[in-house]
């Protein structure tokens, strides 16, 4: 609960927070191999920008593959990882009475040169995502692969490097990010906890 505690105060003093000891080095190991096969069995599709209808594929704004995880029917390192979702929702709940609801989650691969511009993780007229987490699954990550998420706050810009078991967790209507390229194959488990719709 230490690291969960550490977590909720950056978010309420500075509106993100990274943390190395958010998952289980077993979730993250096994999120890892398992993100690999189903990635290499042909599992994930390319990543559009927009919601509902005006979703396109645009490689001149984000080159990357993703793969949505059903918590309905998980495989067994799936299930573990959404135990450990909704341990961290209730807990950031009790800490600072957020009312998140849920979470959506997909596995995400960034190809050799793969990126993703600047962007906000709420779409302007769907407004429940409140918190974005980005869990990144790449053992032996070194600083030359490049790939680091990029926040880009008030007091400059922090590049937080894509190193598996790191937790990066930020207010998604505030937050402004992007991938930066990267030179070897990217992976991460995203998500983004919801609040019940306004209006």
């Amino acid at each position: 609960m230490e690291a969960l505690a550490e977590i909720a105060d950056g978010l309420a003093r500075d509106g993100w927070a990274v943390s190395r000891r958010g998952y289980s080095e077993e979730v993250v190991a096994g999120l890892a191999a398992e993100a690999r096969l189903l990635h290499a069995e042909g599992c994930f599709r390319p990543a559009g920008v927009g919601h509902g209808r005006r979703r396109t594929v645009r490689e001149d704004v984000r080159r990357d593959e993703v793969l949505w995880l059903d918590s309905s029917c998980p495989t067994p390192v799936q299930a573990r990882y959404w135990e450990e979702v909704e341990r961290i929702r209730t807990e950031l709940n009790r800490l600072l009475f957020l009312g998140l609801q849920d979470f959506e989650s997909h596995l995400a691969a960034f190809p050799p040169g793969g990126f993703y511009r600047k962007h906000l993780d709420r779409f302007s007229e769907v407004d429940e995502r409140a918190l974005s987490s980005v869990l990144f699954l790449n053992p032996g990550w070194r600083s030359e692969d490049g790939g680091a998420l990029r926040l880009h706050l008030e007091t400059g810009g922090v590049d937080v490097s894509p190193e598996a078991g790191t937790l990066v967790v930020f207010r998604s209507e505030l937050v402004w990010h992007e991938v930066l390229p990267a030179s070897a194959p990217r992976f991460s488990a995203t998500g983004w906890y919801r609040r019940r719709r306004v209006g």
